[in-house]
């Protein structure tokens, strides 16, 4: 048991150190000796966890997506009127990008980079299933635009992502009145 604990907690320092390291490195400066010296483990090690470095960024990306949308949709239900679940859903993600911001800059960098492999970036999106549902739903109710789902995404969701990190660079203070006026900006963009 204290040797199966080693291990999470080997794989755990991994991923934590690819994180620290891209989000405060970039992906092509995290070099797979400074995670491992960041985790405190030998270089070999990560080779027990991990094919390579893709593999360990594919496999960091789904774990903190699956970090993400667990804390997002742990209060969404699906009976929830189309406007209400969108707020839910918005602001347990505005939530998540305020309260884990490591996450946060870590997703946002793996959405805009192409060290993301394309079956990871499908599993991701998977992810986000019942917000893409809801989205389904509103359009079939006549109360979403209809816009493919990235349309929809780009115009309500990434807006947070960024003042999210405007703050994180000290560029914006993102206050509750902030908050509370980009959601409505949000679900203005989408709705009909």
């Amino acid at each position: 048991m204290v040797k199966l604990q080693k291990s999470i907690d080997k794989r755990n320092a991994l991923i934590k150190a690819t994180i620290d390291l891209v989000n405060n490195n970039g992906f092509h400066a995290t070099a797979m000796s400074k995670i491992a010296k960041m985790a405190n483990v030998s270089p070999a090690t990560i080779y027990l966890y991990f094919e390579n470095k893709q593999d360990l960024i594919n496999q960091t990306y789904l774990e903190v997506k699956s970090k993400y949308t667990n804390f997002v949709f742990e209060t969404y239900q699906e009976n929830s009127s189309i406007k209400r679940g969108f707020e839910i859903i918005w602001r347990r993600i505005a939530t998540f990008n305020r309260n884990e911001c490591e996450y946060s800059f870590f997703l946002n960098q793996c959405n805009n980079t192409p060290m993301i492999d394309e079956p990871s970036r499908k599993e991701g999106i998977k992810h986000l299933q019942p917000l893409l549902d809801l989205w389904t739903r509103g359009k079939n109710e006549g109360v979403i635009k209809p816009y493919t789902d990235y349309l929809l995404y780009a115009f309500s969701i990434n807006p947070i992502s960024f003042l999210m990190m405007a703050q994180k660079q000290d560029e914006f203070n993102l206050t509750q009145e902030h908050i509370d006026a980009a959601f409505l900006a949000a679900w203005d963009s989408i709705k009909l």
